[in-house]
């Protein structure tokens, strides 16, 4: 009881003294304002970045494989991989009649920059040719229309599904569903729209059309190009077993000795992980730099402040002590005050910081045109807020602890003395 009564006095001592000097009190905090607000706008920014990361994975498929002759990492030697065969069509197929624990085995083939027009607008986007099969994976998730039958693909229908950001680019807010594009001077008919899909830097994946396989040997022609196959494994569990058993068949198909390297690379999403990882640890590096500076640059300012309050206070020491408070009371007291001012510190902070965090999102959305921003919170999550207070608290009670100490250890009658 008569601690808590200590430390309810010392609570009282500390907001009167800042209440005094409030107008230097909130200066003193300006590092520790700074600190704060780098705390929670980096955690914020790392926060949004794995969000718009996991919305991305989400949307392109967890559960696919893509076997390539190239690596979507950058991995390897890419010597060693522009001297790999391309993959055939007819090595796609045999995979595809091969696998067993596959959902589905479907053809991607891509031509990474082609013409298509509507009327007097042109554009160059991605023209991917593939089977009916890729209808059933989350990449080609439609917002309207249909996705094009097997019937279709075997009798080279010209029919095309539009990515959304070539549909915003040619109609413009217009239903493109049954109108008609030229595809490489070919007339096409569209049937389809995939949803939004791309975000961060895979926003390539809107600017382009699928077509079917057939269609894309007619209009684009299959010379000098390597096919991807896409592995449609079902299940996240499955995922292992799939790449394992597609691995031994591309290299039985392929002829690959025993003990050499692959010649084809497995792709899937976690190949970017390791990207997304370094970019975080980046924004961490430079965020936690920033942070530690101000922080120790608001120490050195609290800790001045402090020494001041407690030289300003002898004689005030002197008399507590003369009447029977303890060392322990006054260190408490000291440590309490210089806590205390870091706090204010973090209150102040936290308004700024929302605003930074509200508009920087509102920038990006409203501004920017840039979608991938939607699937970032505007409001700043409360643990971070929990854990600037933590830190803040931290802070103010090692600024605190030299001129605590040096009150705490005042000979009574040397304070009374004192004078400034």
């Amino acid at each position: 009881m008569r601690r808590r009564s200590e430390i309810a006095e010392s609570v009282r001592i500390a907001v009167e003294s800042l209440r005094m000097n409030l107008l230097r009190s909130i200066l003193t905090t300006s590092g520790v304002v700074v600190g704060v607000v780098l705390v929670v706008v980096m955690g914020w920014t790392i926060g949004g970045l794995d969000a718009i990361w996991e919305q991305t994975i989400s949307i392109i498929g967890k559960d696919m494989l893509y076997i390539d002759k190239w690596s979507w990492s950058g991995g390897g030697n890419w010597r060693l991989m522009e001297a790999r065969k391309d993959i055939t069509l007819r090595q796609a197929q045999l995979l595809s009649e091969r696998m067993e624990s596959a959902e589905s085995v479907m053809p991607v083939v891509r031509l990474w920059s082609g013409s298509v027009v509507r009327g007097n607008t042109s554009l160059r986007c991605g023209i991917l040719g593939t089977t009916t099969e890729y209808g059933q994976t989350s990449s080609a998730e439609l917002s309207s229309g249909r996705f094009f039958t097997s019937t279709e693909d075997y009798q080279n229908a010209k029919v095309v599904i539009l990515g959304e950001g070539v549909a915003k680019s040619l109609f413009s807010g217009e239903d493109p569903i049954g109108q008609t594009i030229k595809i490489i001077s070919e007339p096409y008919r569209i049937i389809g729209v995939i949803k939004k899909r791309g975000f961060l830097f895979m926003d390539f994946v809107d600017n382009q059309v699928v077509i079917p396989l057939e269609s894309f040997r007619s209009t684009v022609g299959m010379f000098e190009r390597s096919v991807s196959v896409g592995i449609k494994t079902g299940n996240e569990k499955m995922v292992d077993i799939v790449r394992t058993e597609a691995i031994g068949h591309m290299r039985a198909i392929r002829n690959v000795p025993p003990g050499q390297d692959n010649d084809f690379s497995i792709n899937e999403m976690q190949a970017f992980d390791e990207q997304v990882k370094n970019i975080r640890v980046g924004i961490w590096v430079v965020g936690m730099g920033l942070t530690i500076l101000a922080f120790v640059v608001g120490s050195i300012g609290i800790m001045n402040i402090m020494y001041v309050s407690v030289t300003e206070r002898t004689k005030e020491i002197g008399v507590r002590k003369a009447i029977g408070a303890r060392r322990s009371s006054i260190l408490m007291q000291f440590l309490i005050e210089s806590a205390m001012l870091c706090v204010i510190g973090a209150l102040i902070a936290f308004p700024i910081a929302q605003l930074i965090v509200g508009s920087a999102r509102f920038l990006a959305v409203d501004v920017l045109d840039q979608e991938w921003a939607t699937v970032v919170s505007p409001l700043i999550p409360l643990d971070l807020l929990g854990i600037a207070v933590s830190v803040s608290i931290v802070v103010g009670l090692a600024a605190g602890l030299l001129p605590a100490l040096k009150a705490s250890r005042l000979d009574p009658v040397e304070a009374l003395r004192f004078e400034q």
